[in-house]
């Protein structure tokens, strides 16, 4: 992410639609907690976060073609701290945050989006490109970075 998106991202507004062009860095419960044990244990993280957009979400494949819908976002607030002390720019998922998820979106001065559910076809035709950057173990829970082109966000809190 670069300094460009940061100030487009300023601009958008709590309700505003907005199609997103660029990298996302996909994860989920499993593949954030092995982050926060690695920090925890000194050890370097095999992701670049800072100025990242995070999508919670665990694709699957069918017939050579990526299926990707958004993951509650509330269940991944435990780890919302972690990305925004290390400079996550702002998430991606669906539903409401915790509280305390609110105040750590202000806190680290985050924007949260949701995309829409239940249309994961249709969101993986957004995908141009895809690669596994950790925890290939995992599977659908390892961490990939993918390049979208017009994938549709809400604007849900934003605290830029």
């Amino acid at each position: 992410m670069n300094e460009i998106l940061t100030e487009t991202l300023k601009k958008l507004n709590v309700g505003e639609m907005f199609e997103y062009t660029g990298k996302l860095i996909v994860m989920r419960d499993a593949a954030q907690k092995r982050l926060v044990e690695m920090e925890d244990n000194g050890k370097t993280l095999p992701v670049e976060l800072k100025n990242a957009l995070v999508f919670y979400a665990g694709p699957t494949f069918s017939k050579g073609n990526i299926i990707i819908g958004p993951t509650t976002s509330k269940r991944m607030d435990r780890f919302l701290e972690f990305l925004g002390r290390h400079g996550v720019i702002g998430t991606i998922g669906k539903g409401e945050r915790t509280p305390e998820g609110v105040e750590t979106i202000k806190k680290y001065k985050m924007i949260y989006f949701v995309t829409p559910s239940g249309c994961a076809a249709y969101l993986g035709k957004k995908i141009k490109s895809w690669k596994v950057v950790a925890f290939e173990d995992l599977g659908p829970e390892a961490v990939y970075e993918i390049e979208v082109e017009n994938f549709p966000l809400l604007v849900v809190i934003s605290a830029l």
